[in-house]
């Protein structure tokens, strides 16, 4: 009996060990799905960020290719207006010639008339009146001094002739002068408004720039997260784990106690069947007395057991069906978070397929004529001839450093910019032009 006694204390002693360390697992449980769910709900909001600055950025980036658009009218009027200026400039070269001429053919006009001025004044006028005067008959003296009016007319005519000629070209040559003026006051304005639209493109792409680190720095801080839901996922899976052990071993303690008192019920009732049957002849009213003493005593005990093991049995029901439920959320939760960092997973590794990243830079391109470099046919500052598709100037990294812009790959091979504006060799200047001002991401591949 006392060891029967001693094995249900035992097994009780240890039903509470294990339950008080059941507590303990599931309390840990509790505090790491409590940081998980942090962790996700700062991923939110980190994720939500991230969406807010991609939708700044691109609204920066629609805008700077509207700039880009201005940034390329303004230069196609520029070069329209030039071409205008170039010819409103042979226009008053060529009236100037003009002036020059009817101001010669005026002049020589004007002398020839005062020499016939001064040899008829030197002469006295006799000259043309004895012309008239010797003529023979009528017909003749009327045809001299037709011829006289018609010399004289003439002379008038020629120098008026002269003069409006010489009037007009002033006046044309006036006209093409307010014209060209006008012409340069428009070359002037649309020189001003493609700086100001070129600050604004560069302005407009360090912003740009900001944004893209900021997302950079947003997605470590999502990366970061992630891992941690990740760590917190495996954490949990090991604690549910442990308790599904710490569970199986409390049931298997349970067990053991139990048969062990059922060992011993069956031993204590085997020895006293025994000493019944031995004393039975001597002393059977004593031994009957015991007999039924012994009987109800046992009869307690098995109640008393009984009812140890019924409130056990539903305590451990009560719990497996807890433990059971929190089971299957952690497990839903498990499989949701391990499916949303596998696609993050995915994504980094698409993104770092494409090289080092190294931001939005300018765009912006040059040929190797004089108004680009300066002087026309030279190499590039590392000694190579530039290559169209190939060759661009950038300052910042070392020669040959390979670049991936728009899907192409170039070599810096140049100098000439500064870091985080990438200078693109064209064949040609009208190239060059019509390239404007762009930017791109970039990224490095060596």
């Amino acid at each position: 009996m006392k060891k029967k006694v001693f094995s249900l204390l035992l097994a009780g002693m240890l039903t509470f060990s294990m339950g008080t360390t059941a507590y303990a697992t599931e309390d840990a449980i509790a505090d790491m799905q409590a940081q998980k769910q942090q962790a996700e709900a700062g991923l939110a909001q980190t994720q939500a960020n991230i969406d807010s600055l991609q939708s700044k950025k691109q609204e920066l980036e629609n805008y700077l290719s509207d700039l880009n658009t201005q940034y390329e009218d303004l230069t196609n009027a520029i070069s329209e207006l030039s071409i205008q200026a170039g010819e409103k400039e042979n226009e008053l070269k060529q009236l100037h010639t003009e002036l020059k001429k009817a101001k010669k053919a005026l002049n020589k006009q004007y002398d020839d008339m005062k020499l016939r001025i001064q040899y008829m004044y030197e002469n006295g006028g006799t000259s043309a009146l004895e012309t008239l005067l010797s003529s023979k008959d009528l017909s003749e003296f009327l045809n001299n001094a037709e011829s006289v009016a018609k010399i004289s007319q003439y002379d008038r005519t020629m120098l008026e002739k002269c003069e409006n000629l010489q009037n007009t070209i002033k006046d044309q040559e006036t006209t093409a002068e307010e014209e060209k003026a006008a012409i340069d006051q428009l070359l002037e304005e649309r020189a001003a408004k493609q700086q100001e639209v070129q600050n604004l493109a560069a302005s407009t792409s360090d912003n740009i720039s900001s944004y893209v680190s900021q997302i950079s720095a947003s997605q470590e801080e999502a990366a970061a997260l992630t891992a941690e839901i990740n760590n917190a996922d495996n954490s949990i899976a090991q604690l549910v784990q442990q308790a599904e052990q710490e569970k199986a071993a409390r049931e298997a303690a349970q067990a053991q106690a139990e048969a062990e008192a059922a060992q011993e019920q069956e031993q204590d009732a085997e020895e006293s069947s025994d000493d019944y049957e031995e004393d039975t002849d001597s002393y059977e009213e004593d031994s009957s007395d015991s007999q039924d003493s012994s009987e109800t005593e046992e009869s307690e005990d098995t109640s008393e057991d009984s009812g140890d093991s019924d409130d056990e049995d539903t305590y451990e029901e009560n719990e497996e069906d807890s433990y059971e439920e929190d089971s299957d959320s952690s497990g839903s939760e498990d499989t949701s978070d391990s499916s949303a960092s596998e696609d993050s997973q995915a994504s980094s590794d698409s993104s770092s397929g494409q090289g080092k990243y190294l931001g939005n830079f300018t765009l912006t391109a040059y040929c190797n004529c004089a108004q680009c470099c300066g002087t026309a046919g030279n190499l590039t500052a590392s000694g190579t001839v530039p290559t169209a598709g190939r060759t661009v100037a950038m300052a910042g990294v070392p020669f040959g450093t390979q670049l991936l812009i728009n899907g192409n790959v170039y070599t810096v091979e140049d100098l000439g910019t500064p870091y985080g504006h990438v200078d693109i060799y064209c064949d040609s200047h009208s190239e060059a032009l019509s390239f404007g001002l762009q930017s791109a991401e970039v990224y490095q591949l060596n």
